[in-house]
C-alpha cells in the first residue's frame, strides 16, 4: 500500500487543480484559446504566471477546447490571450488547431468563416488580473469548489500547520544533537590538548 504521505501529496495536487483561481467552465460558444508570450520576464512574468497556475484549472474543467500555447524568445513581442468564439446561429467545419510549440511556431490562426476572436493584452498584467479580464469577457462563470473538496481542503490545511509544527520540534531537536555532539568533540580536543602538554 502506498504510503500516506504519498497519498496526501497526490490529494493535494489534485484538489489544487480542481479547485482554486482558474477553475472555470466556459460558455459553449468558445471554440479554442490560443495565448503567445516570451521566455523572458519583461513584462511576460503574469502571463507565465498564468500558464503555469491557472491554465491547467481551466484545461480541467475544459477539455473539449483546445488550448495551445505559442512561446517565443522576443521578450520586446506581445503577450496576447486569444479567445475564439463560435457566431450565434453557425455552424463552423473541422477545426485545424496547430500543436503548441516552444520555438514561436504555433501563431494565433485567423478566425474561421463564422467565428470571432476576443483577444487580451496580458504584457506586464499580474496573472490574477489577466485571469479576471478573461472571466469577465468571456462570460466564464467560476466553479465553487463543493463540500466535500472545501472539507478536503481544509484538512489538508490542518495537516499543513500540524506539520509545520512537527519540523519545528524536529529541527530543535537536531540542533541540540548537534551541538552536544559539537561540545564533546570540542571537549575531547581539550582533554587530549592537555594529556599532550603533560
Amino acid at each position: 500500500m502506498v504510503g500516506v504521505v504519498r497519498r496526501l501529496h497526490k490529494l493535494k495536487a489534485l484538489l489544487d487543480l480542481k479547485c482554486g483561481p482558474g477553475a472555470a467552465i466556459f460558455p459553449s460558444d468558445v471554440t479554442r484559446i490560443h495565448l503567445e508570450f516570451a521566455y523572458g520576464l519583461a513584462g511576460h512574468l503574469g502571463p507565465r504566471k498564468f500558464w503555469r497556475t491557472n491554465l491547467p484549472r481551466l484545461k480541467f474543467w475544459n477539455p473539449a477546447i483546445p488550448m495551445v500555447i505559442n512561446r517565443t524568445k522576443d521578450e520586446a513581442g506581445p503577450a496576447i490571450l486569444s479567445v475564439y468564439f463560435r457566431e450565434p446561429g453557425s455552424q463552423l467545419q473541422e477545426l485545424q488547431t496547430p500543436s503548441s510549440s516552444f520555438h514561436g511556431f504555433a501563431k494565433a490562426p485567423q478566425p474561421a468563416e463564422g467565428e470571432r476572436v476576443l483577444t487580451i493584452d496580458m504584457k506586464n498584467l499580474k496573472s490574477d488580473k489577466i485571469l479576471e479580464e478573461l472571466l469577465t469577457k468571456s462570460g466564464a462563470v467560476p466553479v465553487r469548489p463543493s463540500a466535500q473538496d472545501a472539507a478536503d481542503m481544509a484538512e489538508l490545511r490542518d495537516l499543513e500547520q500540524i506539520g509545520e509544527v512537527d519540523r519545528e520540534r524536529v529541527k530543535k531537536k537536531t540542533d541540540a544533537e548537534k551541538r552536544e555532539k559539537r561540545l564533546i568533540a570540542q571537549a575531547q580536543s581539550e582533554a587530549a590538548a592537555i594529556r599532550a602538554a603533560l
